[in-house]
Formats: C-alpha cells, sequence, structure tokens
C-alpha cells in the first residue's frame, strides 16, 4: 500500500499542492511569529540590561544613604559599587536649546552605559556630550557650552535659572542604547551634579546600587551575602537576568500579548486550512473511487484504504510544515535585517535565533492538522464498495435526530454567547478584565454556534440569493442555486472558510474605526488643544508676538491663538478660594480653535472654570465668582465679579476674555500660544517645525497631537498587519471554494453532459460554475462583514467601558465594500479551473463514461 499510495500522491500533486500551500501558509506564520517574539524579548531584554551596563546585581530599594552604599563594597566578593545619579539639563551652544539627560562619571567603567570615544571624560567644569547634541549645537572637544541651572529661592519660593559655562572634554556614544529615546546623555562629574542638586534643593534620592564582583566569587554567593547584610525586606538584590524579568513583568508583558495576539492569527489560518484540506481529500476520493472501489474488489480492507489516505495526508503534512517552516525563517531574517538597515536608532540582532520551539511547534501543528482535516474523507474512502461510486451526501434534515442536535446546539450557543457578551460590555464600565472575559467567552461562544448551524443556514441564503439573481441572470443562476443546496454539509464548510477569515477582518476594522472615533471624542474632551507653546524664560519677557505669527505660518498649523497668562485667586458664595492659572484670549478666536465646545460661552462677563478646579473649590455652573489676580508678593490686586462656565477644560486652567483679562492683569506677558493643526496635515512635521522654530529660546512645547499622530499611526499599522494576515485565511478559502466546485465537477458529470447535450452551452456552463462560486463566497462574505461588524463594536465598546462614556458604532464603509469584492472576485476565480475542466469534456465522452 506504501507503494500505491505514494503513486496516488504523485498523480495528485496538483491538488495536492494546493492544500500543502494552504497548511505551509498556517506553519510558516506561526514559525516567523515565534522568531519574531524572540527578537522582540532579546531587543527588550537588550534595552533593559543597557542602563545596568556591566553590573552582576541589582540592588532596588528605598533611598540608600552614603553609609549603607559603603557597607555594601565591604561584603566579601564584592569588587566595585556605583549609586548611578541622573537628571536633565538645559544646555545650549551655537544660539541653539536643547534638553539633555545627564549621568554622572563611574568610578569603574564597567558600571558606566556610555562611552567616550572621543577626547577624555569631564573633570570638574567639564562635560562630555553625544554625536547628536555636539552635532546639533556646533560643538568639538574644547569648546564651552552654556548649562542653565535651577536654583531654588526659599525667600520668593520659586526657581530661577543660573547660566554655567562648561568645556567639553569629550564625545560620547550610546552603544547599548540606554539613552535612545534622548539621543543619548551627557557625561558629568559627580561633584558638579551634587552641586547642582544643593542649588536646586533637592536631595539625591538614591534607590539602585550597581555591583561588581570579584572574578573568585559566585554571583549566587555575593547576591546572598549582600541580602543578609541589608536584612531589609524592602531591599530587593537581583541578578542581570532576574532584573530583565522583573521589569518586564512590570511593564505588563506588551510584547506576550502581542506574540499571543498574531499566535492567533496563524491558529485561525491553520483551521481555515484544515478545512481546505478536508475539500481536497474529499475531492481525491471521489477522484479516484473507482480506483478504490478496484482495490477492494482485489482484496484491499478498509482498514488498508483508510490507512492510505491517513499515509498521503501524514506525508503532504510533514511535507508543508517543513517548507512553512523555512519560508517562515527566512521570512523573519530578511525582516529583521531590512528593520536593522531602517531602524538604526534601536540595537538589534543581526540574525534570528531558532530554537527548538520554532521548530517543533508549528511542525507538530501543521501535521495534526493535516492528520485531523483527513480523518473524515479517509474514513470515506473505507466505505466505497467494490460495486459503487461514491454520490453525494443526502442534506441534512432538521427532522432527523442528529440535525435537530445540531440546531438545538447551534441555537443555544448562539444565545448564551450572545448574552455574555452584553453582558461584557456592560462589565466593561466597571471592570475592563471582567468585561474582556465575558465578552471574548461570550464572542467565541456565539461565533462557534454560528459556525455549528452553518448547515442549515448557509444553503438557504443562498439558494434565496440564487433564486433571487435567477430573474435577471437567466438559467444559469438558477442551476448554480440548486447546485449549492445538493450538498449542504459541503457548501456551508466551504463558506465557513471564508466567513472565518472575512468576520475577523470585519472585526478588525470595525473595532479600530469604532476604538479611533471613542478615544479622539474623549481625547477632545480631555484634551481639547493640540499643541501649547509655554514660556519658561524666568525673565518674564514671554512669547513675541512675531514668532507667535510665525507659527500660524507653518505648514500644517491651523490656527495660533496668543494667550496672555497670570495667576488668579477664585471665589464664590460659600466655596473655598482656589488659585488657577488664567489666560485671556479672544472669545471667537479661541472658540474656534478648542475641540468639542468647551469654550464657546466665554464672553466678557464669564470665566470658564475647568471641572477639576470647580471641584476643589466647590464651584457649580452659574456661580458669581470674585476673580482677583494675585501679585508675585502673595497679595491680590484687581478683581471683578464674574459668571462661572465649568467645562472638561484640562488642569486648573482658568479662560477669561482678553478685554476682561487686560482691565485685570494689563501688564501680564503673552506666556502661551494655543495651537489647533491642520486635520488633513502632517502633526510629526508641524511639531516639528514648531519646535525648530523655538530651537534658540526657552520655550516648551507639548500637546497631544503626537501623542494622537502616534495613537492613529499604531491603529493603522495594527490594522495593515491584521488585514495582510487575515488576507491569509481569505487565500485559503479560495483553494477550499475551488475545490468544492472541482468536487461538483466530478459528481455532475453525466448531469453536466446532459445539459450540453440539451442546448447549454460551454459559456453557460462556465458561468453557471462561476456563479456558483460566488454565491458560496458572496453568502460567506456578507454574514462575515455583519458579525464583524456587531463583534468589532462589541470589542471596542468593553474594552473602552472605562475610558470613553459614549462609543458609537462607526463602520468602515471602504474597507468593508472592498472585503466584500475581493470575496466576490475570490468566488469568481475559483471557479475558472473547475469551468474549463467541465466545459472541457464533449456530451457524448461525458455520457460514455457511465
Amino acid at each position: 500500500m506504501l507503494r500505491l499510495t505514494l503513486a496516488q500522491a504523485r498523480r495528485s500533486i496538483g491538488r495536492l499542492s494546493a492544500a500543502g500551500i494552504a497548511i505551509a501558509i498556517g506553519t510558516a506564520f506561526i514559525a516567523a511569529t515565534l522568531l519574531t517574539a524572540s527578537v522582540m524579548t532579546r531587543t527588550t531584554e537588550d534595552a533593559l540590561l543597557a542602563s545596568l551596563a556591566q553590573a552582576d546585581l541589582i540592588v532596588s530599594g528605598p533611598d540608600f544613604t552614603p553609609e549603607r552604599i559603603a557597607a555594601v563594597g565591604q561584603v566579601p566578593g564584592v569588587a566595585a559599587v556605583e549609586a548611578p545619579n541622573r537628571g536633565f539639563l538645559q544646555v545650549s551652544g551655537g544660539g541653539r536649546l536643547v534638553f539633555q539627560p545627564w549621568v554622572t562619571v563611574a568610578a569603574d567603567p564597567r558600571l558606566q552605559a556610555i562611552e567616550v570615544t572621543d577626547g577624555r571624560p569631564p573633570a570638574v567644569g567639564e562635560v562630555a556630550v553625544p554625536t547628536p547634541t555636539a552635532d546639533r549645537l556646533g560643538l568639538a572637544i574644547g569648546d564651552t557650552l552654556v548649562a542653565n541651572v535651577d536654583r531654588w529661592d526659599p525667600e520668593t519660593e520659586q526657581f530661577t535659572q543660573e547660566p554655567e559655562t562648561l568645556t567639553v572634554s569629550g564625545i560620547v556614544t550610546d552603544p547599548s542604547g540606554a539613552f535612545v529615546a534622548t539621543d543619548g546623555a551627557l557625561l558629568v562629574t559627580a561633584e558638579d551634579a551634587q552641586r547642582w542638586e544643593e542649588l536646586a534643593d533637592v536631595g539625591n534620592m538614591v534607590n539602585r546600587l550597581l555591583l561588581l564582583t570579584t572574578d573568585d566569587a559566585t554571583v549566587g554567593t555575593v547576591q546572598s551575602a549582600v541580602t543578609e547584610a541589608f536584612d531589609d525586606p524592602d531591599v530587593a538584590v537581583r541578578t542581570r537576568s532576574e532584573q530583565t524579568a522583573y521589569e518586564i513583568e512590570q511593564t505588563g508583558g506588551a510584547a506576550n500579548v502581542l506574540t499571543a495576539l498574531v499566535l492567533a492569527f496563524g491558529a485561525i489560518a491553520l483551521i481555515v486550512a484544515s478545512l481546505v484540506i478536508a475539500n481536497t481529500f474529499n475531492v481525491l476520493v471521489a477522484q479516484r473511487t473507482r480506483d478504490l472501489a478496484l482495490l477492494r474488489c482485489v482484496g484491499a480492507s478498509k482498514r488498508q484504504l483508510r490507512r492510505s489516505v491517513r499515509l498521503e495526508a501524514l506525508l503532504l503534512g510533514v511535507a508543508a510544515s517543513v517548507t512553512g517552516i523555512v519560508s517562515g525563517i527566512a521570512l523573519a531574517q530578511g525582516a529583521l535585517s531590512i528593520l536593522g538597515r531602517v531602524v538604526s536608532d534601536v540595537p538589534l540582532p543581526a540574525t534570528v535565533e531558532v530554537g527548538p520551539a520554532v521548530v517543533l511547534v508549528p511542525f507538530v501543528a501543521g501535521v495534526l492538522v493535516t492528520l485531523l482535516a483527513a480523518t473524515v474523507p479517509a474514513r470515506a474512502a473505507g466505505r466505497v464498495s467494490p460495486l459503487a461510486a461514491m454520490r453525494p451526501a443526502d442534506a441534512p434534515s432538521v427532522r432527523s435526530r442528529g440535525s435537530r442536535r445540531r440546531l438545538v446546539l447551534s441555537v443555544a450557543m448562539t444565545v448564551v454567547g450572545l448574552v455574555l457578551l452584553v453582558l461584557g460590555m456592560i462589565a466593561g464600565t466597571a471592570s475592563i478584565l471582567l468585561g474582556l472575559g465575558l465578552g471574548i467567552l461570550g464572542g467565541l461562544l456565539s461565533f462557534v454556534g454560528v459556525l455549528v448551524g452553518a448547515v442549515f443556514w448557509v444553503p438557504r441564503l443562498v439558494a434565496f440569493t440564487g433564486r433571487t439573481l435567477a430573474r435577471r441572470a437567466g438559467p444559469a443562476a438558477e442551476l448554480a442555486a440548486a447546485n449549492t443546496i445538493r450538498n449542504p454539509q459541503r457548501t456551508a464548510v466551504t463558506s465557513a472558510a471564508l466567513l472565518i477569515g472575512v468576520t475577523l477582518v470585519a472585526m478588525m476594522s470595525t473595532g479600530a474605526e469604532t476604538a479611533r472615533a471613542g478615544l479622539e471624542a474623549e481625547l477632545d474632551r480631555e484634551y481639547p488643544v493640540d499643541a501649547v507653546i509655554r514660556s519658561v524664560d524666568v525673565s518674564g519677557d514671554g512669547l513675541a508676538e512675531a514668532d507667535i505669527a510665525a507659527v500660524e505660518r507653518l505648514s500644517g498649523v491651523d490656527q495660533a491663538v496668543a494667550m496672555r497668562g497670570a495667576g488668579f485667586l477664585l471665589s464664590g458664595e460659600g466655596g473655598t478660594e482656589v488659585y488657577g492659572r488664567g489666560f485671556g484670549a479672544d472669545p471667537e478666536e479661541v472658540s474656534a480653535l478648542v475641540r468639542r465646545g468647551l469654550a464657546d460661552d466665554l464672553d466678557a462677563r464669564t470665566v470658564i472654570v475647568p471641572e477639576a478646579l470647580a471641584e476643589i473649590g466647590g464651584i457649580v455652573d452659574g456661580d458669581t465668582l470674585r476673580v482677583a489676580v494675585e501679585l508675585p508678593d502673595g497679595t491680590t490686586g484687581a478683581s471683578a465679579e464674574l459668571t462661572a462656565k465649568v467645562t472638561a477644560l484640562p488642569g486648573t486652567q482658568v479662560l477669561l476674555a482678553s478685554d476682561t483679562f487686560e482691565s485685570l492683569a494689563p501688564e501680564a506677558p503673552i506666556d502661551t500660544t494655543w495651537v489647533r493643526l491642520d486635520s488633513n496635515g502632517d502633526a510629526v512635521a508641524a511639531m516639528a517645525d514648531i519646535q525648530e522654530l523655538f530651537s534658540t529660546q526657552a520655550v516648551d512645547v507639548g500637546g497631544l497631537a503626537l501623542e494622537r499622530a502616534q495613537f492613529d499611526q499604531l491603529i493603522d499599522t495594527l490594522l495593515a498587519i491584521v488585514i495582510g494576515l487575515l488576507g491569509v485565511a481569505v487565500v485559503i478559502a479560495l483553494v477550499g471554494v475551488a475545490n468544492t466546485l472541482s468536487l461538483s465537477v466530478i459528481e455532475r458529470r453525466k448531469e453536466s453532459a446532459t445539459l450540453r447535450a440539451i442546448g447549454l452551452t460551454r459559456r453557460q456552463l462556465r458561468q453557471t460554475l462561476a456563479i456558483e462560486g460566488m454565491l458560496i463566497a458572496g453568502s460567506g462574505a456578507v454574514i462575515g462583514t455583519a458579525l464583524g461588524a456587531f463583534y468589532g463594536w462589541a470589542g471596542a465598546r468593553t474594552v473602552l467601558g472605562e475610558l470613553a462614556s459614549d462609543v458609537p458604532l462607526v463602520l468602515p464603509w471602504w474597507h468593508l465594500l472592498v472585503v466584500l469584492v475581493v470575496a466576490l472576485a475570490a468566488g469568481l476565480l475559483a471557479s475558472v479551473l473547475p469551468g474549463r475542466r467541465a466545459a472541457r469534456t464533449s456530451p457524448v465522452a461525458a455520457l460514455a463514461m457511465e
């Protein structure tokens, strides 16, 4: 039987190749996903280890005093101890300003994350700068730069900035990426750092120590000794690997969640592939019916025939899985190589690390799925009688005992799943974890219920659509509709392959767009201003009107409103006097700039009070408030009686009309500008242009524009990845539709020949199969789109229940339309080869075969 099985496999290599491609795609995704997860884990670990330099042990805990640090250095086996100290410093040179983090020179170079590549480490009054900073400020070794050091004035209780000249002693690099987010860090002496902290009246809170062990000591022994030396439950002594694992756990394991998500898509691809494989072997069994019957006549047993089909499936699973694994490894390595050249600021490994799991998991999954998918066709092969060919399976009837059980199970699972889904949306407003748990369980139950009952509703839907279409398309559509319900089980399984892929595509698209709309509405409410330009110049000169006009002329900027600022005290009848930073602006301008109408009610007799400040001061909408200017000496100046309008403006900033503000604080400078960006422009480029415009001034440029742009980019990227992955399921389903139509051609040879004999043309026969393929694919696509839209909205509402008060359903019409068109095109494309095969045989030859 082995030789016979191999011979049969060679004769059917074309059809087996289609099924093999399906399983290879699934295993390739799993292998590539595992490798991607490995790269993500290694990159994350490298990033976390970067700040630890070459430390063998990391001690974390409350504030470590100099005495405790010295005591650690006396523990046997400890070679060096470093208490990392870092902060931020504003430095200027060449007419430009930058904010840069600084770190102190380590006593032992092995405990220092950045390296001096040119020049020497700094002495007191010197600094070593990273290459990007040196390029930006036009600095070379021996040049000087000005550092603006914060100084706390206890008399005025305010910070002032003192310029201090530092000499550049060297250029540093960040080889391990410890400061990749800030383009490196300045290197200064511990003496200078301590002096700056004393000027700012801030203590040096040391909560981490880096330890090196001696060559003759084991890390575990020293770890135990240091733990005993502290004898403090709040102090943790960890090795490098333990510290990395701890910090990854603290981040919530986001990489693991993403890996699980992508692996789920790989599993979906395998599930859809199993449907295709089952259809493929059904076709093969149908094609070999007479061969199988002849084998039975010459003595082959049912067990031998079943074993032959299973062996063929095993060979297919092994070959396809190996191909998929090799392809997945090549895909992951290629992507890593491209990323390594494109993303230069993130240290990435040069090669992927192929471990046992990368090979075994997809291999076992691919082989098992193939064997399971071939189980039913193998049993069908064993049932072939020596004297009879295979006929189409009888359509299930709800009157039969088995069908009634299936129907009851389908309805029960769907109803229970929908109830859990609704409960998940309700619970999500209180607890996102509870809501997600109920929602995922409900979604799975209801979707499986729909799939279990597909054998009942898919053929009826296809038949109804076909009869409706037949009124305009003629007999070809009527024949196609009749053919689809001759074997409801096969039609349902084929349609389910597309249904799974389309449902997930529609779910992700709808969920992403709904989440985007809900979050943007919430962001508009919480952060109604795109960008805020704020002067941090302690001289109090504020922002120049010419610079504000220049901001408004920038590409991507829609509007910029200059605002004078001063401190105000607000008090109402029976309320608590509260302090808020007040700004004066033209009511019409600020109303057009602020989102969601949060400043529409501003006029000369009104003060806009944010909800947070109103809650502190017991202020309610419509209260009459005494609004008084707070002078620098702590006393109050001019005041006015204004009506409070409480809105959801962020923070504790109050708004006054410009005329009202100038009557209270006529000398206040323009220290803030609110900016609204063009909704169709590039927010990232616009913010970069604004920052470049103020690069020579002590100005802080912030706001939500970058976060909003990054959020939109993240959603678009995830959508592209997800739709790409799930598109594989649609491609695999395409093979399934082609297999179903091929099986229909085999089973209906006599019927097709009879139709040809009575006048049906080859074109009409091909048209019949094309319509049949489009009916099967279209039905799965329509139901999948409806289900996906509902699941996507329910999922977004559940996830955002705690964050957004309103999550309306937003349908991505273009995405859904493209999905429907692609599904119909897939059905049409799948019918090409079976249609040509059916039309090639003459009526006489086809009839003669029976």
